[in-house]
């Protein structure tokens, strides 16, 4: 009998604790912690495929090569993408392969260069939203805009920062690849940032594209497409809440797809912060009840990861 396979999304803030803890020792050190508590699963019995963001990590490398203009070419977006898929990907690899090493289980660790392919003829790239890098005053910004040809916006009463298109995933190009590492019993680390961006021309020749894929619907469509068990997204609460920040609130232990579009319309999750968590892992179920399987969701704490696979915390989205 095959193991359940599972996609956990791990976020790109998850690795930095606070602005004064973004060194990569730092990030490192928040990888292990948050390895420990993966590895459980994989001691349980799960096969995985662990994803991970990078906005942090890409606005870090847009800001060097804006320093550094002066005397190295700038790193495109695509690459910039590329770049923390190898670094972060390496700390997840390294931090597996000892924590695995160090409860005795012996298992390969891979960490995959991803490509996910997008269309050239999505509006995303007519109306660039993401903000993404540093922060800027606001004649700072349209200097940036003028010389370089950014969109800026305001973000968050925090200054000014460029903003890029998010276009939607319609694939993973990698999709067969990863499929067969797991088929060998590997562990597999993927579509880090969502993937790097890329789109066919006319003669079906990718081509990398200035834009960023939100990495929970690019993990979700690769649990679609992987038909996994599980799609878990570890964040900073162990649960849920309606009504957060209310004395109304109440956390949420099981969600089914009615009631999760039902609280999506009341606008119950924060858009810029459970909303698409939610909106990711609903997606996921609905496709795989389409296919004729029972794909679930879970989002929790990294730290509550064994507790809430055993339905004592977390929450979980079901058919």
């Amino acid at each position: 009998m095959s193991k359940p396979l599972a996609v956990v999304a791990v976020g790109g803030n998850a690795l930095i604790q606070s602005d004064r803890h973004n060194s990569i020792p730092d990030q490192y050190q928040a990888v292990v912690e948050t390895v420990g508590h993966v590895v459980e699963m994989i001691e349980a019995g799960w096969d995985l495929v662990l994803t991970h963001g990078n906005g942090p990590q890409v606005g870090f490398i847009l800001r060097r090569s804006e320093l550094a203009a002066e005397e190295v070419a700038p790193v495109p977006l695509d690459y910039a993408v590329g770049d923390t898929q190898g670094a972060i990907g390496y700390m997840f690899q390294k931090a597996l392969h000892n924590e695995l090493q160090r409860r005795g289980i012996q298992r390969q660790v891979v960490a995959l260069v991803t490509q996910t392919l997008v269309s050239a003829d999505d509006a995303a790239f007519q109306h660039p939203n993401k903000p993404v890098g540093a922060f800027f005053d606001w004649q700072t910004a349209q200097e940036r805009e003028q010389t370089l040809g950014w969109t800026v916006m305001e973000d968050a009463g925090r200054g000014w920062r460029r903003t890029v298109p998010s276009p939607a995933p319609l694939e993973i190009i990698e999709r067969g690849v990863i499929s067969q590492l797991l088929a060998q019993g590997c562990i597999v680390i993927a579509c880090g940032g969502g993937g790097i961006p890329v789109i066919r021309d006319e003669h079906q020749q990718l081509r990398g594209v200035e834009a960023v894929i939100d990495k929970d619907l690019a993990s979700a469509l690769l649990a679609e497409q992987l038909g996994a068990d599980l799609l878990m997204i570890p964040t900073g609460v162990e649960q849920v809440a309606i009504n957060f920040g209310t004395p109304q609130q109440q956390w949420l232990d099981t969600l089914s797809i009615e009631q999760a579009q039902e609280l999506l319309q009341q606008g119950q999750f924060g858009a810029g912060s459970m909303q698409p968590k939610i909106e990711a892992i609903l997606g996921f179920v609905v496709h795989s009840q389409q296919q004729g399987k029972n794909g679930q969701g879970l989002i929790t704490s990294p730290q509550a990861i064994k507790a809430a696979l055993n339905h004592q915390t977390g929450t979980w989205i079901k058919s």
